[in-house]
């Protein structure tokens, strides 16, 4: 069982434009959908869709229509009380599949709301193959709140995979090797953040992106996937190093592909594949998230793992 941790949900309202995005322009809009979200309910999703088991604990009432949605779509939930309602997210789509993402705060929570989303994931670890911390932390949250609570999930037999930014992800890498995950899955952006390498660098160059890794794996972190967009992405455990490069792809959406590449390389884990073959799987679910309309979670008929070839890095090579 895969268990997602969602600790600031979000409606997400996608627009769709007939045009480019125009500042101070009217637009006219193609689309626009709304659909419960969250990079951990997005895993979840993903989990569904390819029958394998997953719960979702995340901040909402039991009777919100956010739970109702997922409930409605097969994905188990274990909500929590809020702090707030689910905020709203906006992405706005262009034609060339340029995305921009307006993301709200949030509500803000007390240390109470924040005990009762640690004890429902502790008390499920023991059921999970894998625990999901996905996502932004609401506002009231300590930055180190992951840290603390990957700490407390080692103690289970689950193992523990972080997806974060900004402040969380400093907090994390901060607190490493005490806090160290199973696995991370920052982007070329947030591993520069953590390395001080040139992101533009890494997301260019698949070995640099590897090197840069193996610095978090030698702090303790069992296994580093980071994405590269369009190059694909990497992969950096204590056993090697691994490229895999994104199959053609037209790109409508960014928005979900990073989440739907954790999900793969999860997946992969799941069904026993070699790493490098989980790698290909990371890929190609990204690429076939990027090539859906919208927040669309790929399906498993969507994705196209053997279009995927990973190549050995040598990282000892200067």
């Amino acid at each position: 069982m895969i268990l997602t941790l969602t600790a600031n949900p979000s409606i997400d309202r996608t627009i769709t434009l007939t045009g480019p995005l125009e500042r101070g322009a009217v637009l006219r809009a193609a689309s626009m959908t709304s659909q419960a979200g969250g990079k951990g309910v997005n895993i979840s999703r993903a989990a569904v869709a390819a029958g394998v088991p997953t719960v979702a604990v995340l901040p909402a009432g039991a009777d919100d229509p956010f739970v109702a949605e997922l409930s409605a779509a097969g994905i188990a939930c274990r909500p929590q009380e809020p702090a707030g309602p689910v905020r709203v997210n906006l992405t706005i789509t262009e034609p060339d599949g340029t995305t921009t993402k307006i993301n709200n705060p949030g509500a803000a929570v007390e240390r109470r709301h924040l005990d009762l989303l640690a004890a429902a994931v502790v008390e499920l670890a023991a059921q999970a193959t894998w625990v999901v911390l996905a996502g932004s932390l609401p506002p009231g949250a300590p930055a180190g709140w992951y840290a603390e609570l990957v700490g407390r999930l080692r103690e289970t037999s689950a193992r523990v995979a972080v997806d974060t930014s900004e402040a969380p992800l400093a907090a994390l890498a901060e607190a490493l090797p005490a806090a160290a995950p199973d696995l991370m899955k920052p982007n070329g952006e947030e591993l520069a953040t953590l390395t001080g390498a040139d992101a533009e660098a890494l997301e260019v160059d698949p070995r640099a992106a590897a090197v840069a890794a193996q610095e978090l794996t030698a702090q303790g972190v069992g296994a580093v996937l980071v994405t590269l967009g369009g190059a694909g992405a990497v992969l950096v455990t204590g056993e090697g190093a691994w490229h895999a490069p994104a199959p053609p792809t037209t790109v409508v959406s960014t928005v979900g592909a990073g989440d739907s590449s954790l999900f793969g390389y999860l997946l992969g884990t799941e069904r026993g594949l070699s790493l490098d073959r989980a790698l290909a799987l990371a890929v190609a679910y990204g690429s076939a998230a990027a090539s859906l309309p919208g927040t669309t979670i790929p399906r498993p008929e969507d994705v196209d793992a053997a279009a995927v070839t990973p190549t050995r890095l040598d990282l000892a090579r200067r």
